[in-house]
């Protein structure tokens, strides 16, 4: 695989190793825009997206992956750096996918655009608590993702540089996200740990926004959403043959993609333009 196709197939999954119900006690549908306090925790950066209403997202922290060449997982979106598929309304960073024909420059012609941010070149960081409050569409083909890869891929490629899937949903699991390390084996193929969380009956994740978070330490790397802690991964846990490279800086990337090997097409119920609302994201040190 070779830059920039990066994410890799996800028709199977190498291990899923939590299923964690809903805690009772916790409002994960109503959890308010937390203070940038955090206790135990210094904030180190941050997007708030407060800028004017219809303004394309702070280029001194965000720049764009371009184009339609399917990103490893036959994705079926060009991503492009219009404000019409990124920009910023209500203090929200909008991620917008739209049904239509574009030709990006990589000369790909594609019937979907979106959009795929990252901070690669600009913020970079190893350990940490890595958080963002996002509100996530809903329907089939869409595929709302908030993660990270180490910052030597340009060198190194992937798996090698390592990947660390703070949160992914697909539209038809409207319920569930994953949470996912991935890097290289000793075998040949990918090492790869995953852990799920699922709402309640009749709770879907695009209802209202969530905090997405992992809280990454030497070794460690645990996942949440909201309060709730619901996987947590060790350098010991990993599959055999797997190398652990999460011991370096990551760079954050925010996207929304249309179709691919995971997700599946968009139907006849699948409704556009489709966005994935991002509040904020923080990044911070241990105290």
């Amino acid at each position: 695989m070779s830059w920039p196709n990066l994410k890799p197939s996800r028709i199977v999954l190498t291990a899923i190793v939590a299923l964690i119900p809903f805690l009772a006690g916790c409002c994960l549908a109503c959890d308010p825009k937390r203070p940038q306090g955090r206790s135990g925790w210094t904030l180190v950066w941050s997007d708030e997206f407060s800028t004017q209403d219809g303004s394309s997202p702070d280029s001194t922290k965000w720049t764009y992956d371009l184009g339609g060449k399917g990103w490893g997982n036959h994705e079926l979106e060009s991503y492009t750096n219009r404000k019409e598929n990124a920009r910023i309304e209500n203090g929200n960073l909008v991620i917008t996918t739209l049904k239509e024909s574009y030709t990006g420059a990589d000369g790909v012609t594609r019937d979907y655009t979106s959009a795929r941010l990252k901070t690669q070149g600009l913020f970079v960081q190893s350990y940490g608590r890595m958080e963002a409050r996002i509100k996530i569409p809903a329907g089939q083909g869409m595929w709302s993702a908030f993660w990270m890869l180490g910052e030597d891929i340009p060198t190194v490629g992937w798996p090698k540089c390592g990947e660390i899937d703070i949160m992914e949903n697909i539209g038809k699991e409207p319920a569930s996200i994953h949470g996912s390390l991935h890097s290289p084996s000793t075998t040949g193929r990918t090492a790869d740990l995953t852990a799920i969380f699922k709402l309640p009956p009749g709770q879907n994740l695009s209802d209202d926004f969530h905090i997405y978070a992992v809280e990454w330490e030497p070794d460690t790397i645990r996942f949440y959403i909201d309060s709730n802690l619901y996987a947590t991964f060790h350098s010991s846990d990993w599959p055999a043959g797997g190398i652990w490279v999460f011991d370096h800086p990551f760079f954050i990337i925010l996207n929304l993609a249309v179709g691919g090997d995971w997700p599946g097409s968009p139907d006849a119920s699948t409704k556009f333009p489709q966005s994935m609302l991002v509040d904020y994201v923080r990044v911070y040190t241990k105290r």
